[in-house]
Formats: C-alpha cells, structure tokens, sequence
C-alpha cells in the first residue's frame, strides 16, 4: 500500500471505532450530534471537499455529489427523529471502503503492469579512452555508438553485437524465460537482460527509437484508447447522474405535496426525504464508472505479462470478436529461412552427400549454399576445392577432394547429360552428381515451425470459424503447408497487393459474421495489417512498421500466442458484460425497493458500496491469465 491508501484505511478503522462507540455511550441531543459529526467528518471530508469543488466549477453530478447529499441530508433525517446518525456515517464509511477497496485494485494492476516496465533501462555505458566506463543516459546515445553492457545490465538500445559472447534473459520482452546465446554480428534488442559475458554493442537506433520504447509507449498509451463499452459507460454515468438527482428531488418533495393539496393527508416530509435520500446511495453509478475502466486495464496487464501487446481497450474489444483468423505464410507459419529437409535416393552416406554439396557451393552466397554448409554442420576447407563454376538458374560445378562434383537442378543434371531421379516432394530441390554419376538429392525447404499446428488446433478449439492462408509462393508448395496444418482455405501465388485485395474480399464475405485477423511477421505485411479489422503482428519486435500498423503484437515468435490473445480479449469481454449487468441490475431493483419505501439506507450501502466492491473483484480476474 501506499501512504495515501494507508491514510485512507486509518481514517476508516478510526471512523468504524466512534461509531461503534457512539452506539454505547449514554448521549442525547446536542452532545450525541456533536459527537458523530467528529467521525463523519474524518471519513468525509474529502468526499465533501470533492462535492464543493465540483459545484464551484459546475460540475457537480459526480458520485461525491451523491455521497455528500445523501450523509448530509441523512444527517438531517436523523434530526428530525426519522433515521439514525450512524446512517449517514456508514454511508460514508462504506463509501470510503469501496474506493480503498478499488484503489488497491488498481495499484494491483499497476504492479503488474510495471513488471513489464522494469525494462525501462537506467543508463547506458560508454568506453573511454583510458578504458573506464562512464555511465550516461540512454537519450543522450546517437546510433552507432558502442556501448557495453556487463552481466546483470539491461540492454538500453537496439543494436548489434560488436565483441563478446553471452547469454540473453528475454523473459520481460517475450514472456518466456528460455535464455538466448548472442555473439559477434547478431542483432540485440533493448530491454533483455545480459546474463553472462561481457558485450559490445553498436547501436543501430536511438533510444526512444529502440524496442523497450516502444513497448512503454505501447503500454503506457492502451488505455486511452477506449472501447464501445468504456464510451457507453461514460456517456451512460454523465445522463445517468443529472437524471437521478432529478428524480430524488421530485421523490421528497412530489408525494407529500400530493397527500398534503390533494388528499389532505400528513404529508410525511421526513419519510420521502429519507426514501429520496435512500435512492440517492442506490443510483451511484461508481461501480460501472470504476470497474469497467479497470477490467479492460486488467485484461490489458494481463495480456502484456503474456507477450501479448493490446494497443487499446477498443482493440480488445474487437479482438474477442474474431472469427476468421488470416495468416502470412512465411515467418509466420514457418520458419522463413531455407533448411535442409530430406536426403533422397543418395548413392553415399547423407553426411558424405552432403559434405560434397556444401563444398561445391561454398564460394556461393545464394541462400541454399548456406543452408547446405548449415547442414553440414562442420567448417568447410576450401582447399579441397577448385575450379569452380557458377553455371545461372541452374548451379555450381567444381572440383572437391579431387572428385568432380556438380550440384543444381534438374536444368544442370540434363546439361550434363546425368540420368537423375525426379523428387515428388515440394521445395528446391539440389541434384548431386560425383565424378559424372548421380549420387542423389536435398530437399531444402521452409520449415513449419513446430509450434503452428498446436496454435491452428488450438484456435478451432476456441471458436474460430475459419483459418485461411495467404501466400506469394507456388500454389504446390502453399497447398503442402496448408494441408499439413490442416488450415480451411489457402491462397497462393499472391503479390504483396494482392494480398490487401484478398483480405477485403474475405471480410465482405464474411459480413457480419464475426471480425477478420490478419496475422504477420511484421516485416512486408504493414499494408494488410492496416487493413483487416484487426492486424496482429507476430515476432514482430525489431519491426517498426509492424508495431506501427498492427493492432495487437505479440512478443515472440510463437503462433499460440494468437488463440491466446484471443482467450484473453472474450475473458476480459465477459468480465465487462457481467459488470455491467450485474451493477445495472442491482440497482434497478434497489431503485425500486428504495421508491417504494421497502429498501432503507443500509440496502442502499450494499447497492452503491456492495456491487462495487463485488465488481473490482469481478474485474480483478481479467489479470489472471496464465492458464488460458
């Protein structure tokens, strides 16, 4: 707790102990008025400052509004001999509990939310010339600078590792604690935590420019996007207030003016007021303006400790709608990068195959060159290679450890006049011949990543309707994958504008069943992104352009991540539903009670206090979001 949330709860404990004690002590009159004032006003007082405020400035339809009205005029009816002192005090006394109670709450999202804040670095580290470190503010860092960051530190800007070798705790960008070895030449992003060796870092970004910025900003500015629900909310409070103030006054003074002119009865003053007064603490409408804000605000923490970044509450909204879930092909369903998938029909043991093929292909920097020596696995010694030739869209032939070897397509093998064997899988496909006879082939392909089966099961076992996927590849090689994750439709040979006419044509197709999610790597994909009702970016941290277009981005590269913000976005949806009707309701009915004279002030504390206090802890559950 902070010290204000301490100073509220001792004024509360103090103010519950005189009013006990009141209840005990032999006063009458005068001496027992006095006496509750003093706990009253320990309680209220910043209530009724609050309400005064509010009257100067013409704003005075709030909930302390309400709440000084009511204790005040409560005060009044216990004067007249109708109530009781202790009425308006507990008013205020639970008044006060509910917003401790609610403050609590939020200071309970905040820690969470401030968890992922502990990313924010602190300073940044600047060689000198004698070798001294010196320790400066990250704003002050110009791109390209080498900083050093030491085991322990936090990474404070993008960049590149210049020197040294380490290990990288991720956990508070991505959400997953597996570690991740770094060394000379890979990029860094700020706010990953160095766990071992010592780094050299050249910048490649400013610092407000860098990934942990980003994120804060992310973070820091959700919440002032606002959903349909938040801005009904709103509206509803700012009609909602006036209109009941209204109604009490016309409760305490309309009824016995009709039995005093009209039926000559006594017109029972004390009594309406009492039942207007009642009203009055029933109609404060604290529980829907407190507890929907803090739902979203919950969802919105809990979603960020998960990897999931929510740009706004309005986003969540429209998340939990989705229906038809859209995704790129490559980096986000697989892996994006070339890697050696098969060995077929090979007249050599894979690792001899494959130890040709590599050092054929060693002078080459074509993307199957460095698939291959990656698969070889061990340094290639050039050596034992000669004489090689780069034949154009067909391959490489040279000679290796004194063997001629060739290594291409099936263009080079007939060029050569190699009798080879046909690969019926789908990929690109490597032909290796030694000494003029065919040894066999590699199948190098974009792999699935291992992960996106489990994320297509797991979004049709959440609801999802459709999963379509939309690709530049061949139609053979996007039928493969599609029929391999078992996705509903696919739609290949597309150009990157293709793709934006591709997604309005699904979402008119869709109509109003439910929203359309476009899920991408981030790096080409911005333009659909903006187009879909919702754009998710996937693994998209060093992205600007996707943090920039997409709604929602996830930290990691992990496709499960989807069904999970999606989860996440129709729990904290619930959650606000059920606030909302159950505040609505309550009170409905209480209003009612308390018109009719049946409901007297302490079911009006359970109404304005009591539902609050239901709906924090209602709305409190949106943070916990772990074992969706």
């Amino acid at each position: 707790m902070n010290k204000k949330q301490k100073k509220t709860l001792i004024r509360i404990i103090i103010s519950a102990i005189l009013m006990i004690v009141g209840i005990f002590i032999p006063l009458e009159g005068i001496a027992l008025f006095v006496f509750y004032l003093i706990p009253y006003f320990i309680i209220g007082y910043d209530v009724l400052l609050k309400a005064w405020k509010g009257i100067l400035n013409r704003q005075p339809f709030d909930e302390c509004f309400l709440m000084a009205v009511a204790t005040i005029g409560a005060i009044v009816v216990a004067i007249m001999g109708k109530g009781e002192y202790t009425e308006a005090i507990a008013v205020m006394l639970f008044y006060q509990i509910g917003e401790w109670f609610q403050s609590v709450a939020v200071g309970k999202s905040r820690r969470n939310i401030s968890e992922l804040m502990d990313i924010r670095p602190d300073y940044a580290n600047i060689e000198n010339e004698d070798g001294s470190l010196e320790k400066v503010d990250p704003d002050e860092v110009e791109a390209g600078t080498v900083i050093v960051v030491e085991p322990g530190e936090k990474i404070p800007i993008d960049g590149i590792v210049e020197s040294g070798r380490s290990t990288l705790n991720t956990s508070a960008l991505t959400g997953e604690s597996i570690p991740t070895d770094v060394e000379e030449g890979d990029e860094v992003l700020s706010g990953c935590i160095n766990m071992s060796g010592i780094l050299c870092i050249r910048t490649t970004k400013e610092f407000d420019e860098s990934t942990a910025s980003k994120i804060l900003d992310l973070v820091e500015n959700a919440s002032s996007r606002k959903s349909k629900s938040e801005q009904f909310i709103t509206k509803f409070a700012r009609v909602y207030t006036p209109v009941v103030v209204y109604s009490a006054l016309v409760l305490a003074i309309l009824p016995p003016l009709v039995r005093m002119l009209f039926m000559g009865l006594d017109p029972m003053w004390p009594e309406w007021i009492y039942r207007a007064l009642t009203f009055l603490v029933i109609s404060c409408p604290c529980a829907l303006v407190v507890s929907i804000p803090l739902s979203f605000f919950a969802g919105l923490g809990g979603s960020s400790r998960e990897g999931v970044l929510i740009k706004g509450s309005n986003y969540m909204e429209m998340l939990s709608k989705v229906r038809t879930v859209v995704f790129d092909k490559t980096g986000t369903l697989t892996k994006g990068v070339f890697e050696v998938n098969g060995i077929h029909h090979s007249k050599l043991q894979d690792e001899e195959l494959l130890y040709f093929a590599a050092h054929v292909e060693s002078a080459s920097s074509h993307p199957i060159s460095k698939s291959l020596q990656k698969a070889f696995g061990k340094d290639i010694d050039r050596k034992l290679v000669s004489d090689i030739k780069e034949i154009s869209g067909k391959g490489v032939t040279g000679i290796v450890d004194g063997k001629k070897v060739a290594a291409g397509n099936e263009k080079l093998m007939k060029e050569l006049g190699i009798d080879f064997i046909p690969c019926h899988h789908t990929g690109t496909i490597v032909h290796v011949a030694i000494d003029d006879k065919y040894a066999g082939h590699i199948l190098i392909s974009d792999v699935i990543k291992s992960e996106s089966g489990d994320a297509i099961r797991s979004l049709k076992g959440s609801g999802i309707k459709k999963t379509i996927m939309l690709s530049g590849d061949a139609k053979a090689v996007a039928t493969e994958v599609a029929e391999s994750l078992k996705l509903d439709e696919v739609r290949s040979e597309l150009l990157p504008g293709d793709k934006v006419s591709e997604i309005e044509r699904i979402i008119n197709e869709n109509g109003k069943d439910g929203k359309v999610a476009f899920v991408g790597d981030g790096i080409n994909d911005a333009p659909v992104l903006s187009r879909a009702d919702i754009g998710i970016a996937m693994g998209a941290l060093g992205s600007d352009a996707a943090i920039e277009a997409a709604d929602v981005v996830l930290m990691n590269d992990d496709p499960r991540l989807i069904a999970k913000a999606i989860k996440i976005s129709r729990k904290c949806m619930s959650i606000v539903y059920e606030n909302i009707v159950f505040a609505i309701g309550v009170k409905v009915l209480c209003l009612i009670l308390g018109a009719l004279g049946i409901a007297n002030m302490w079911l009006a504390v359970f109404a304005d206090v009591g539902v609050l206090i239901i709906a924090v802890i209602n709305a409190i559950r949106a943070l916990f979001v772990k074992k969706l």
